[in-house]
């Protein structure tokens, strides 16, 4: 049976605050019901107060917005693009109703994460379906294009990303620099019920080998959460900490489980990461996640991913050991477990 015809893209992100203002609302929306405690609260919001207040996540999507409709555009692929996020103006919600006033029937969604989990897969599909049902019958039918961690748009970029900031050493630490992948951490329940360990390895082999590093360690960052539940670790300041006590004088971040260099990426590793580097007196250089500029390889990728489900004949590319992943998730995938 030949698929309906899309006619329309959904991107779709976490969202963050554009303003001091923003900051607590923010917080509260992405924290509601999980009684969080308010010392928790307070910390994170400093983190936000400690960059003006604003996450560049938003601005990051406007450009990514309108980088892929000019792409398709140019491709000749009459496919508006639409923003919505889960946490923050514009809603989700309304950019789905939004859709539904241009009478839109049928779109593709585009997420900013690149992973299998229950955050990066599971709850996207969740959002859009809370989404369609807000807006009622009239709502276009929303499928998901498939994870692209090991797609060669998000892998490329990743690994001059790394080279260059190597380059960014001083050159008598470059070819003792050691390089250090980085994830959000979740809990190792729900690690389990999901792929996200053996996607993240595998891009982490990927950038690597492309890079031209024979060794890499995978940590993590941004856990949060009582600490009788197990998450996956180690967290990246324990790695850095036992590099230097193995006499490394050099590391290289790379924070691969993002896709833009957003609040957690700034915050984790520009300010925390950076501070144990200094005190630890190891050199530290940061590569670029693709989605930041964004990367014109990462917005072809993204191109790319809508173009397959269009023509259901095209190849889908992947790099490395597991393979392009489905178009729809299985039922069940990546559920919540804590």
């Amino acid at each position: 049976m030949t698929p309906p015809a899309y006619d329309s893209v959904l991107l779709v992100s976490f969202g963050g605050p554009e303003g001091p203002d923003d900051v607590e609302p923010f917080l509260a929306n992405v924290t509601s019901g999980r009684e969080i405690p308010p010392d928790r609260l307070s910390a994170v919001a400093r983190q936000y107060h400690h960059f003006g207040g604003a996450s560049p996540l938003n601005e990051q999507c406007r450009r990514l917005r309108d980088a892929l409709a000019g792409r398709l555009a140019t491709a000749g692929l009459d496919l508006p693009v639409y923003w919505g996020n889960r946490n923050w103006d514009p809603y989700l919600t309304g950019a789905v109703a939004e859709m539904a006033a241009a009478g839109h029937r049928r779109a593709l969604a585009v997420v900013t994460s690149a992973y299998s989990s229950y955050s990066g897969c599971r709850q996207y599909l969740d959002d859009i379906a809370a989404a369609r049902a807000s807006v009622g019958d009239t709502a276009p039918d929303i499928d998901k294009v498939r994870a692209y961690y090991d797609h060669p748009g998000f892998v490329g970029p990743f690994v001059d990303a790394v080279a260059e900031a190597c380059m960014s050493l001083p050159a008598r630490l470059r070819s003792q620099a050691r390089l250090v992948f980085t994830a959000h951490s979740i809990p190792e329940s729900m690690a389990a019920g999901c792929d996200y360990e053996r996607q993240l390895g595998e891009t982490a082999r990927l950038v690597a080998t492309g890079a031209g590093f024979d060794a890499w360690t995978l940590a993590w960052q941004s856990r949060s959460g009582p600490p009788s539940v197990r998450w996956l670790e180690p967290d990246v300041n324990d790695c850095l900490r036992e590099f230097s006590r193995r006499g490394a004088t050099a590391v290289v971040l790379a924070p691969i489980g993002f896709t833009t260099d957003h609040m957690e990426v700034m915050w984790d590793l520009d300010v925390v990461a950076a501070g144990t580097a200094a005190d630890l007196g190891l050199a530290l250089a940061r590569a670029v996640a693709p989605g930041t500029g964004p990367d014109d390889r990462f917005v072809a990728m993204l191109q790319e991913l809508i173009e397959e489900r269009l023509d259901p004949s095209r190849v889908p590319r992947a790099l490395g050991r597991l393979g392009a992943g489905p178009d729809l998730c299985p039922a069940g995938c990546c559920p919540l477990r804590s």
